[in-house]
């Protein structure tokens, strides 16, 4: 899924945040769970790897589910979570070298545009996000001269943007679209020596999903 496209989308409904119907959607003390499709983009950078240059990181496409509490008509709290991400870590000339998993549940405060008989209700948030990566592992290890690989846990900041489309009183589906700051210092070994990059994992992370409001 390109940026781009998700942008566009969101674009376009902001620019409909008053449009209205008789369907009533959120307000404060709602309940809201949304699943579907959620992209994991990375926008990685690190320090030079052996003379190789930096890492490269793959895309993930995994089940995505949020779940958001309306404080008041325009203001809610959404907590953002996933099966487990999982990663290929690559090097130029080389190839992949590893593979990671990871969690990044992320939690965030929004306001919403339109009010409580708003059909479209486009939102942006900001809040924190906490990463756990896991199963670090080397799948080419330069005939033994790479070992030990961990890679550190990470906190940052998180930026959202979205829109929700009431289908009827509880059915909703939604386009929304994540930035979150994730550093790590990845280790390991190379020929003995130990070894510590500097690594900005930085993703975009996309998500199409349906919605119900309790």
């Amino acid at each position: 899924m390109k940026k781009s496209t998700v942008a566009t989308l969101i674009a376009a409904t902001l620019l409909t945040a008053g449009f209205s119907s008789a369907v009533l959607a959120h307000q404060a003390g709602d309940i809201l769970v949304r699943a579907g499709a959620v992209v994991v983009a990375p926008n990685e950078s690190s320090d030079d790897v052996a003379g190789f240059g930096e890492f490269q990181v793959n895309n993930n496409t995994q089940l995505g589910l949020n779940f958001g509490y309306m404080l008041t008509d325009n203001v809610g709290v959404e907590l953002l979570a996933a099966t487990p991400f999982s990663h290929d870590v690559s090097l130029h000339g080389v190839g992949k070298i590893a593979e990671t998993k990871h969690l990044p549940p992320t939690l965030v405060a929004q306001y919403y545009f339109g009010d409580a008989q708003s059909v479209l209700r486009p939102y942006v948030g900001i809040g924190v996000n906490f990463t756990n990566f896991f199963d670090n592992e080397f799948t080419n290890d330069l005939d033994g001269a790479l070992t030990d690989l961990s890679i550190s846990n990470s906190w940052g900041i998180a930026a959202q943007a979205g829109v929700d489309y009431q289908v009827n009183k509880h059915w909703m589906v939604n386009a929304s679209v994540w930035y979150a700051q994730i550093n790590s210092d990845v280790k390991f070994k190379l020929a003995g020596n130990d070894v510590a990059i500097d690594t900005d994992i930085n993703p975009w992370v996309y998500m199409l999903s349906v919605g119900y409001r309790f």
